[in-house]
């Protein structure tokens, strides 16, 4: 017995020891597991991420159109911030080259150097590129050349409260619109230049023009406009691969018309606005040639107002269509077209053999018909055209393309145009806070300057959130403030002494 014992005793530590040291390498595989996992986890949300803008106005996402521009960037840009902390979007202009970093996959290099502080980089990087601003403002640079964007150029700040104490107030942030001009400037190299015909009572470009927002917003593109007065030139300059018509009050001489013709056939570029007021036979049977017949009508509806009682609008509720590069992104999005807007009727099968395409755009919305007697005011007369009205859909939008290929994968050389049978849909007091017909014209114009790969919604200015009350909301709000917000804590202290009392 005692043999056994003394045996029993000497095995168990070897058994202890064995056992320890089992646990021991375990817990060391389980900790390099997890150290292992966490480092692989790591790595890959690193390097395989997505970001959300859940705020109201979107303020930091960026648009489609920058994003497919960023996408398009061969080499490497440098982003230089000379922001003082005291500037009131400094935060703003950080997120937003976050989201441009994130969006360029490693193509974007951003240093932020706050000039108060870090003196000697500040006068470094001021030597090189020459800035002579003191404001706060961006430093971009791409093989070689070099843009600056100052703060006031990516927002409006309102600073009437600073006599009443208060600090400067941001109205509307526009930094992506400013950032994404001056990268388009760089990368591209030059301007595009967009011929802008006069000559016939167009809307100026300079001056007091009514189309000042559509001028800023096509510029923003790195395109600039350069006028154009075709009894003055013996032939549309090379230089000019596209040309804007915008509501001609009077028709083009034969001379001009030539002009135009030969810059079609040597495939030129044309937007055309069409002012169904204005009386223009040559310009109209020149789209005639291309398969496209403007109608000397007018687009009507009537609408309900009350149980029996319909008003008559003029104003053409429409839609886009996704057929098109230009509209594929704007697809069933509407849009209201002011003023008066005729019908355009296609004919694709006559000029098919003539290797022309037309491609609808905008459709007007069902329930609008086309009224040939539009200067009647026989309401009557129009009520009765209107219940006539066979319900096909009108086309007030076109493009044109002669030549070239139906596979938008193919880039052979083509004449294009793009004609709309509305002129005053693109001028500031039509245009309004939604900005579908500048997206429209943006993608029309980077259609027709080969320049697909930029067409998308551009990008959004926020709005200032607003509260309007009438009286019987103030009359409301008066009586939860005063009564209501009171009465609840009240009725609670109530209902806890009662309890108690109990």
């Amino acid at each position: 017995m005692e043999t056994v014992t003394i045996a029993e005793e000497t095995k168990q530590p070897t058994r202890k020891k064995i056992r320890r040291l089992q646990i021991g390498l375990n817990v060391l595989v389980q900790v390099v597991l997890v150290l292992f996992l966490a480092a692989m986890m790591n790595s890959i949300a690193f390097k395989h991420y997505r970001r959300w803008d859940f705020s109201r106005d979107k303020k930091y996402a960026l648009s489609d159109k920058t994003k497919r521009f960023l996408n398009t960037i061969k080499g490497k840009v440098r982003i230089t911030v000379f922001f003082s902390p005291n500037t009131p979007i400094t935060v703003d202009v950080q997120n937003l080259l976050t989201e441009f970093q994130y969006a360029a996959k490693g193509k974007i290099d951003i240093e932020n150097i706050d000039p108060e502080r870090n003196l000697s980089r500040a006068k470094e990087v001021v030597d090189k590129y020459k800035v002579v601003s003191d404001e706060s403002l961006l430093v971009i640079d791409y093989a070689g050349r070099n843009k600056t964007v100052k703060a006031s150029e990516m927002a409006d700040v309102d600073q009437s409260g600073m006599a009443f104490g208060e600090g400067p107030r941001v109205t509307a942030f526009k930094g992506e619109q400013a950032i994404t001009s001056a990268m388009m400037d760089l990368v591209e190299g030059k301007k595009n230049t967009l011929g802008y015909v006069l000559g016939h009572k167009e809307p100026p470009l300079a001056g007091n023009t009514p189309i000042s927002v559509l001028k800023t917003f096509i510029e923003n593109e790195n395109i600039k406009f350069q006028e154009l007065n075709l009894f003055d030139v013996g032939a549309i300059p090379s230089e000019l691969k596209a040309i804007v018509i915008d509501g001609p009050q009077y028709d083009f001489s034969d001379r001009e018309m030539k002009l135009l013709r030969d810059f079609w056939e040597k495939q030129g570029r044309i937007l055309l606005l069409l002012d169904p007021a204005a009386k223009t036979p040559k310009l109209n049977a020149f789209l005639n040639e291309l398969g496209v017949k403007a109608n000397d009508d007018r687009l009507m509806v009537f609408l309900r107002t009350g149980i029996q009682e319909v008003a008559l609008t003029r104003d053409v509720q429409a839609h886009f269509l996704g057929g098109s590069p230009i509209t594929k992104r704007l697809a069933e999005v509407r849009a209201l077209f002011f003023g008066g807007t005729s019908s355009l009727t296609l004919e694709p099968e006559r000029v098919r053999a003539a290797n022309i395409r037309l491609e609808p755009l905008i459709q007007a919305e069902k329930g609008y018909f086309a009224e040939k007697d539009y200067n009647s005011n026989d309401q009557a007369k129009l009520q009765a055209d209107a219940k006539r009205n066979p319900g096909t859909a009108l086309t007030i939008g076109v493009s044109i393309e002669k030549g070239g290929s139906a596979d938008e994968r193919v880039q052979v050389n083509s004449a294009r145009m793009v004609v709309v049978s509305n002129a005053t849909f693109l001028q500031d007091n039509a245009l309004t806070q939604d900005q579908q017909a500048l997206d429209f014209i943006s993608g029309s114009v980077n259609w027709l300057l080969s320049r697909e790969q930029l067409i998308g919604i551009a990008p959004k200015v926020p709005k200032t959130l607003t509260f309007s009350l009438n009286e019987d909301a103030l009359r409301d709000l008066r009586w939860i403030i005063l009564v209501l917000l009171p009465l609840v804590p009240a009725v609670i202290g109530g209902a806890v002494w009662w309890r108690r009392r109990a």
